[in-house]
């Protein structure tokens, strides 16, 4: 049984169709990496699965991911609160003008299951320090989250997504903002975090997610699963799904393939 069942998906804004026709099943052992150009509908998915963008055709998600709604399609319907799915999105989508402490941001990862008048106690707090202080930052607990840089800021909403220990946890470019030392660490997490989790990752860089993933889906409009992480130039050019590749040697290049 998928954790998360997709159905005949599309996805428009305006007159632009971002995702048409799309069919996918999330299950609960994956870790997907998703890859495709840019504009191809990689965020647009990961929203619809959240529930944040008004779709036509179906999700359906298992008891597991949804305990509180008999059939499981609630996500339109506005209520991800109840859905155990972690999120870490893109890092300029967080308005870090808000005056919160770190703290207060990975604990607000608890609310949905506080409800609107619940109250965070001492251990919710002392699990968001104890996150934090995984990630390298617990020092930071009680700065304003204006005061972080792009990759502490990016250490803090991973804490968020998972302190609730969600069945499935969504990433959309979590390494943008960070260094290679947690760029490693945190693949390493997200390996430890698999075996408790399904992981759906989005990213450009094939070459890297490549070695950590075990599928890879390529989107860009229509939706394509691989059940691999090794997926060849000539099968993502009969998707449409232009590769990056990067080529090592004395001066460090990227090459594209040419985008039809």
């Amino acid at each position: 049984m998928a954790l998360v069942s997709i159905k005949n998906l599309t996805v428009s804004y305006g007159a632009a169709v971002a995702l048409e026709k799309v069919n996918l099943d999330i299950f609960e052992d994956d870790f997907l990496g998703v890859i495709g150009p840019n504009g191809g509908g990689k965020s647009t998915l990961m929203k619809a699965i959240l529930g944040l963008v008004s779709y036509s055709g179906t999700i359906i998600y298992d008891k597991q991911l949804n305990k509180n709604f008999r059939d499981g399609r609630n996500a339109q319907k506005g209520r991800r609160g109840s859905l155990s799915i972690g999120y870490l999105p893109q890092i300029n989508t967080f308005d870090t003008r808000f005056p919160i402490e770190v703290e207060e941001v990975v604990v607000s990862g608890l609310q949905s299951g506080k409800g609107l008048t619940g109250r965070f106690v001492r251990s919710d707090y002392e699990a968001a320090r104890a996150l934090l202080n995984e990630v390298g930052i617990g020092h930071l607990a009680k700065k304003a989250v204006g005061e972080l840089s792009g990759g502490e800021l990016q250490r803090a909403l991973l804490c968020r997504a998972i302190i609730s220990k969600p069945r499935m946890l969504i990433l959309d470019e979590p390494t943008n903002f960070v260094d290679n030392k947690f760029e490693k660490q945190l693949y390493s997490t997200m390996r430890e975090l698999n075996k408790h989790m399904a992981i759906v990752m989005v990213s450009h860089d094939l070459g890297t997610i490549s070695s950590v993933v075990r599928s890879i889906v390529c989107v860009n409009r229509h939706v394509h699963r691989h059940n691999s992480n090794i997926i060849t130039a000539e099968q993502l050019n009969n998707y449409d799904c232009p590769i990056q590749i990067i080529s090592h040697g004395h001066i460090p290049h990227t090459v594209l393939a040419e985008h039809k």
